[in-house]
């Protein structure tokens, strides 16, 4: 197997933000400055337009772009973002189909569910969108054998990237180049869905309230294959204050220091992702709890999830039995990078993660449990 953890690829070198912190804000400031847009020759436009094409293609729904993420880290294994945001859209599929699961259409009304599925959605569709272009430009770039950062106007990508991805290219730090990544996606879809109106009253205002604060779904998992039991375990982390931009890009980075943090876990991490392709059901990494078969409108037994394991198992469908590819408006336009204050993003260091999480999981299932039980009882 290839060697997936080291943060350090082709150059050689690290970066060590303290003394480079100077450097880094004077090619950032650079980067504000507005320069005329880039005159293209024909072989240019037809790069552009086939990255564009392969984007749209892939950004089909969330299995597809979770595919592709993870096609793209098993041939670029120095891109360590593309690993991350492979796990981390499984989960945004896992949320998507648990509105059609056995719980949340008890919990939730029609409109709530759908106004939450297309919350969660827009999200996944957009850092897709933004930073697909990106991965495949770099590996143009590769197989030319010559940066093409030059482009990345071209497909709309913040200024913020350009001297990250310059940096890269010279350094060969997979960590830097992650971070800034990490950065930029969440700085990306905070106006355009966070702080956008048509979902602040209608989900985070209602569905996340009652999903998160009530009942504690916010749960990010990364299964793995233990060598010697040959049984699937959980790793991961807990989203708190999901408004919070800062917030957001701490869990990130967490999540990244968490997963590259043991070499072993996550060649097991790779190996059961390569194993297990993306479904969007729960029952890929949890088939002793979750099967694929059945309806949400089956009665909830008096049984808890996970003290009664495999005997009441719950329905976790299919994203493309679920719902229907949704066709996405444009994204909005406008770059999010205004200032350097956002390199201080870089340098703070983030939470540390123990990794423990199946007990969490398992106490979540246990309070959407009896949320449902005690709406049955007493609003049948």
């Amino acid at each position: 197997m290839k060697n997936f953890s080291t943060f350090v690829y082709r150059g050689g070198g690290t970066v060590n933000f303290r003394s480079d912190a100077g450097v880094l804000k004077k090619q950032l400031k650079n980067a504000l400055k507005s320069s005329p847009p880039p005159q293209l020759d024909n072989k240019e436009k037809k790069l552009l337009e086939t990255i564009r094409y392969k984007t749209k293609k892939a950004n089909q729904n969330n299995v597809t772009r979770t595919k592709a993420y993870l096609d793209f880290f098993l041939i670029h294994p120095e891109i360590h973002w593309a690993l991350l945001a492979h796990l981390v859209s499984r989960n945004a599929g896992w949320n998507m189909t648990d509105l059609k699961g056995t719980y949340l259409p008890k919990l939730l009304t029609a409109k709530e569910a759908v106004d939450f599925y297309m919350f969660l959605e827009r999200g996944n569709w957009l850092i897709f969108q933004d930073a697909y272009p990106q991965l495949l430009l770099y590996e143009y770039s590769r197989k030319r054998g010559e940066p093409l950062w030059h482009l990345l106007p071209s497909l709309n990508v913040s200024a913020f990237m350009r001297p990250f991805w310059e940096r890269f290219w010279e350094s060969g730090c997979s960590e830097e180049i992650t971070k800034a990544l990490i950065v930029n996606e969440q700085h990306y879809i905070e106006n355009r869905v966070l702080n956008n109106s048509l979902y602040m009253h209608t989900v985070m205002d209602k569905v996340m309230f009652k999903l998160q604060e009530l009942m504690s779904m916010n749960h990010i998992l990364f299964p793995y294959l233990t060598p010697v039991q040959k049984r699937i375990k959980l790793t991961g982390g807990t989203v708190h204050h999901f408004t919070s931009v800062n917030k957001r890009v701490s869990l990130g980075r967490s999540l990244y220091d968490l997963l590259y943090s043991i070499e072993s876990r996550l060649e097991s991490i790779i190996l059961w992702a390569e194993s297990r392709p993306h479904t969007g059901s729960r029952a890929d990494y949890w088939p002793e709890l979750f099967l694929m078969e059945g309806n949400s409108s089956t009665p909830v037994s008096s049984s808890s999830p996970c003290r009664g394991l495999g005997r009441n198992k719950l329905f976790s469908p299919a994203l493309t039995s679920a719902w229907d590819d949704w066709i996405h408006p444009h994204a909005e336009e406008g770059d999010w990078f205004t200032d350097c204050h956002v390199l201080r993003l870089l340098k703070k260091k983030p939470e540390k993660f123990s990794g423990e999480i199946e007990a969490a999981c398992c106490q979540s299932l246990e309070e959407v449990h009896t949320a449902v039980q005690a709406k049955q009882t007493f609003f049948p």
